[in-house]
């Protein structure tokens, strides 16, 4: 007896396909993005996001940062000053300890002017703007991941003719095109700076679109003319992003200072010292007290662990895509 060619073929698709689902499922059960989903705290409180620069930002980056600011509902703004102890490894680990949930950094890496643009719009020029950034840091806190995205095609909302005024409202949340296990992680981490139960009487929705490995972020207004017709208001601000890398943990401070070592001296194997045995434990004991009664804080790696980094070998054709 020959088994039939086509019923083969489709218990194996039926199979694979399973594989793939019950591994999705696993990933989602144990990412780091799973409290969000199974917390039993308020889900009308919005996550805390601290957003902050670069060392020596540049007066648009900071006006980007306003609009950053007025689109995630849980966002506060901190300027970041320049010097050792203000690595974005310690920022991440303080801003942990005091239970924000999300670190954003708006880089500026290159220090070149990435949208320089004019618009008029009814004889109304519209003043020029000279954005410096160029990337976007955005940390899950307090374990990580560390995703790094390269930033283009930026527009203020006063860039945008015929904007929207934003209302403090929370709101809708789409995610689209985000289909490999890579681009679930990053789709599920940008879920989580947003709160769980969006406000629909403020009628605003953000959309996260992946079309070819880049995200386009918009954010509009909508409005129904009839049972039958809905239109779209566009608030602002608009950017495309493009991930970069993809880290483990919150960011390595590399040049973490430690206390260097005690001096020991060695003894031979026959010598005791009972003296020194008892001071030791005694002050093993001092120590738990001392731990037990402080909070534990985050602390910083001393290397980044990379889950994935693009290289442009990776790029083997136009249509190899990662998210």
């Amino acid at each position: 007896m020959t088994a039939d060619p086509s019923s083969s073929n489709q218990a194996e698709g039926s199979t694979s396909a399973e594989a793939t689902q019950n591994e999705q499922n696993a990933d989602i059960s144990t990412d780091p993005f799973a409290s969000y989903f199974n917390s039993i705290d308020d889900p009308t409180l919005p996550p805390k996001v601290l957003i902050t620069t670069s060392f020596k930002a540049s007066k648009s980056t900071y006006e980007f940062c306003d609009e950053l600011v007025g689109v995630f509902p849980g966002a506060e703004f901190r300027r970041r000053k320049k010097g050792k102890g203000f690595e974005m490894g310690r920022i991440a680990g303080w801003a942990a300890d005091r239970d924000y949930k999300h670190l954003l950094v708006v880089n500026e890496d290159m220090k070149k002017p990435s949208t320089p643009s004019t618009f008029t719009f009814h004889l109304l020029p519209v003043p020029e703007l000279v954005l410096h950034a160029d990337a976007i840091t955005l940390v899950h806190l307090p374990n990580g991941p560390t995703a790094y995205f390269k930033l283009t095609s930026v527009e203020l909302t006063r860039q945008i003719f015929g904007h929207a005024r934003a209302t403090p409202h929370y709101p809708e949340l789409i995610l689209n095109g985000f289909v490999t296990r890579l681009g679930h992680a990053v789709g599920r981490m940008f879920q989580t700076t947003f709160p769980p139960l969006p406000e629909f009487q403020g009628r605003q929705v953000v959309t996260l679109h992946n079309q070819r490995d880049f995200i386009f972020f918009r954010r509009h207004r909508y409005a129904f003319r009839s049972p039958e017709k809905v239109a779209l208001q566009e608030i602002g601000p608009r950017f495309t992003l493009k991930l970069r890398s993809l880290k483990k943990n919150i960011p390595a401070v590399y040049n973490l200072g430690e206390s260097p070592a005690p001096l020991t001296i060695e003894k031979d194997g026959d010598e005791d010292d009972p003296v020194g045995e008892l001071e030791g434990q005694v002050g093993e004991k001092e120590k738990e007290e001392q731990n037990e009664k402080q909070p534990s804080k985050t602390v910083p790696p001393k290397q980044d662990e990379f889950l994935w980094q693009w290289k442009p070998e990776l790029e083997t054709t136009r249509r190899t895509f990662f998210l």
